[in-house]
């Protein structure tokens, strides 16, 4: 029998999705032959929604990464007691809840440096409610980043047929030309090499987009391609990567889609997502590259118009959990 893996998967904001698809994610009998998953979360929320959606399973709580039962009914959590049911409004932003889910993940990192957990999952959290709680991060991977004094980090997420890598992530748009620069770009092409060759990609094929409409026509639409993209391209050729580009990315994720290109660089956050979530909203998965970890988290938000609703998929969760598990062993 293949190693498993222990996946700590944190709960989320409390007041969305995070704990429905938790519930719905670990009724995958499927998911235990991968990997040996625990919550770290609150416990009365997960019992309130197990109570409210009239499921068969049974919470069993655990101090640390001992005494686990690892089995489809069974639900081991590592109780943070952060969140006050009588308190907790579903589908709103609350302070109460953006807290907790920091502690989640805080609590995660401790556990996957000290080696008890092989890789997290973390369900979706509320970037408002963490900065009315006074975490004021961008999102989940600028607070792995920071929580774990990774310097050379980034976003990839995976679909059917993407794969995508981020070479800046939240920034105002006015901004992403200012950090564009030969290193960032090419730190970002070393990442998506090694993930590719981690992935069992025997010849990865990158190709990277440039910033401007057509890749900027020769500096005529922009000089970032001229002074930082295609530098940066040059030099990962010459460290042996077969890279292309950059190319126009409105025909980039066409050819990638068609199997030409493993993954794409994409120089910020919609130019590369938009494709993704197009082609694979409820499948797509986001990986933290560049932590001492593996982190996985689904794709999407913590959907609050329809949290309490028992409507929501848990697919994207899913197949974060059996990634971290491919990743961790």
């Amino acid at each position: 029998m293949m190693k498993r893996p222990i996946i700590g998967i944190t709960m989320g904001d409390a007041a969305g999705i995070g704990p429905e698809i938790i519930i719905k994610a670990l009724s995958t009998a499927k998911i235990y032959k991968y990997c040996f998953p625990i919550v770290i979360g609150d416990a009365r929320v997960m019992e309130f929604y197990i109570k409210k959606y009239k499921v068969k399973k049974k919470i069993n709580l655990i101090a640390d990464c001992k005494a686990l039962q690892f089995k489809p009914g069974v639900i081991n959590i590592i109780d943070k007691q952060n969140i006050h049911l009588n308190r907790l409004k579903i589908g709103k932003i609350q302070k109460m809840c953006g807290r907790a889910s920091v502690e989640y993940v805080k609590e995660g990192i401790k556990l996957a440096l000290g080696k008890q957990i092989q890789g997290i999952v973390t369900a979706p959290l509320c970037k408002e409610a963490m900065h009315k709680a006074g975490f004021f991060f961008a999102g989940h991977t600028e607070l792995f980043a920071q929580k774990t004094s990774s310097k050379t980090y980034a976003m990839m997420f995976v679909g059917k047929k993407l794969k995508v890598i981020l070479v800046t992530t939240h920034l105002a748009l006015k901004e992403v030309p200012l950090k564009i620069n030969k290193k960032i770009v090419l730190d970002k092409i070393k990442l998506a090499y090694e993930i590719l060759k981690k992935l069992k990609v025997k010849q990865p094929r990158l190709v990277v987009c440039g910033l401007n409409p057509h890749a900027g026509e020769s500096g005529l639409f922009g000089k970032e391609e001229k002074d930082s993209i295609i530098p940066a391209c040059q030099k990962a050729r010459q460290l042996g990567i077969k890279v292309f580009g950059p190319y126009s990315a409105d025909t980039v994720f066409y050819y990638a889609n068609k199997g030409k290109f493993d993954i794409v660089i994409a120089m910020y956050h919609d130019q590369g997502l938009i494709p993704v979530k197009l082609l694979d909203f409820s499948f797509c998965v986001n990986v933290t590259l560049g932590l001492p970890f593996v982190r996985t988290s689904p794709g999407h938000g913590t959907a609050f118009d329809i949290a309490g609703k028992n409507i929501a998929n848990p697919s994207g969760l899913v197949e974060a959990i059996y990634l971290a598990a491919k990743l961790a062993i």
